[in-house]
């Protein structure tokens, strides 16, 4: 395990933490389902690697209510019979979204339209700030070092 290079930029920048945590509670407020926010935290933290989020993600989806044997293969939804059609839309868009420059079209129409059926403009507006929340923490943690459990 490497070293925390400095501690996380948010706390070095009040303003920062005090930013994102209200972000958070703004998405929170929304009404979408705090299980598919989890979801798609720990999903777009699992690609990122970041240990600290996809830890905090993992506990935050178990205390929403994630199942064990979906916490068990989140990061393997597609095979398994254990996601709802909503679930799989919104993984499937934090999977996009998450992974921009990997395709020509960074997230495909397919995607979108499919996560349009299962969520109004309001509820899609919130997972697309709970997935860039999710990939900012990645970004602030991984070039950082931080470290699981440290907050």
């Amino acid at each position: 395990m490497a070293t925390e290079r400095m501690p996380n930029p948010a706390t070095l920048v009040p303003e920062a933490m005090t930013a994102l945590t209200d972000l958070n509670k703004a998405i929170a407020g929304t009404g979408v389902d705090g299980r598919l926010l989890a979801l798609t935290h720990l999903r777009a933290s699992q690609i990122n690697g970041c240990g600290p989020c996809v830890a905090g993600g993992a506990g935050q989806a178990r205390r929403h209510g994630v199942t064990d044997r979906q916490l068990d293969s989140v990061a393997a939804w597609r095979e398994t019979p254990w996601f709802t059609d909503e679930e799989r839309a919104a993984l499937a868009l934090t999977e996009a979204v998450t992974r921009l420059a990997d395709s020509p079209d960074a997230v495909p129409d397919q995607v979108w339209d499919v996560a349009a059926t299962h969520f109004d403009q309001k509820e899609l507006a919130a997972l697309l700030l709970n997935i860039a929340v999710a990939n900012a923490y990645n970004r602030l943690n991984l070039p950082t070092r931080q470290q699981a459990g440290k907050w």
